[in-house]
């Protein structure tokens, strides 16, 4: 397996596969590069170089105390960047993903960053405050994590549930899907799946979507009932300067992995463009 090493120490595993313009993947919480397989594969056989990794406390990664926090994801993201070589690059964020690519977009990725992609993104701020009306309530947070800390097992069993849209009438339950979800989730530390909640709700998120300067693709589901959309997607739109917009009639939060049919030839598209 390929890691990189940190200047902290922490080991970030990575995938790289093929040659071309390199496309690199940043996974959701609580997740793995895992969850980029379906858009690995379908890049892979279009000529792209696919690169994703493992953030720190996730996957194969290193199980730190520390730094799970949106900075040091940014900055961690910038090291497996620098140690590649990066450049002409392509970057795509799923929800906490998302949140990783625009402040590496904005900070560290002048010069290196051809276009960017938001998907069902996190920014610019989850959490319900004065500023943000239409956020979603610190309860809802700390009820999260109260059920990680009592049974995280348990927990990442029920989850996936509405992450993809299964609790909705007449929905297909698929076993597959759900099993890889728990699987790459209890790969992971507790810990940093605990104090991840904060870093993908808390994080206000509006200079770094302002800063971003490339074209920027924005895709997300009007029924995601993990980052509501009207609150994600369409404040993006407002925030990042060059920027397209697409929002999926009934696609729920995990729309990458059962509607990889539909958004794959979107992202393709919109990279080819």
């Amino acid at each position: 397996m390929s890691f990189i090493k940190t200047e902290d120490g922490t080991e970030i595993f990575y995938k790289d596969w093929g040659s071309g313009q390199p496309i690199v993947f940043h996974h959701g919480w609580p997740l793995s590069a895992d969850d980029w397989d379906a858009q690995m594969l379908f890049f892979l056989q279009h000529g792209y170089r696919v690169i994703a990794h493992d953030r720190r406390g996730h996957g194969r990664s290193t199980q730190t105390s520390d730094g799970h926090d949106m900075d040091t994801y940014a900055r961690d993201a910038a090291a497996v960047a620098d140690f590649l070589d990066l450049s002409d690059a392509v970057h795509i964020g799923h929800s906490t993903g998302g949140g990783e690519v625009a402040r590496y977009v904005a900070r560290y990725g002048k010069g290196r960053v051809a276009k960017a992609v938001l998907v069902s993104a996190v920014p610019p701020l989850m959490l319900k405050i004065e500023g943000n009306p239409g956020g979603t309530p610190l309860s809802v947070f700390d009820g999260l994590r109260a059920q990680l800390a009592a049974n995280r097992a348990q927990f990442f069993r029920e989850m996936p549930i509405p992450f993809y849209g299964f609790n909705r009438p007449g929905a297909k339950v698929l076993d597959g899907v759900v099993d890889n979800w728990w699987r790459q989730g209890m790969m992971g530390a507790a810990n940093a799946h605990y104090l991840g909640i904060k870093a993908f709700s808390e994080m206000d998120q509006t200079e770094d979507l302002k800063a971003i300067q490339v074209p920027t693709l924005l895709m997300q589901g009007d029924d995601d009932q993990i980052v509501p959309y009207k609150n994600a997607v369409l404040l993006q739109a407002k925030l990042v300067k060059n920027t397209s917009m697409k929002v999926y009639p009934g696609y729920p939060h995990g729309m990458l992995s059962i509607h990889a049919d539909v958004i794959n030839p979107d992202l393709l598209a919109f990279i080819r463009s």
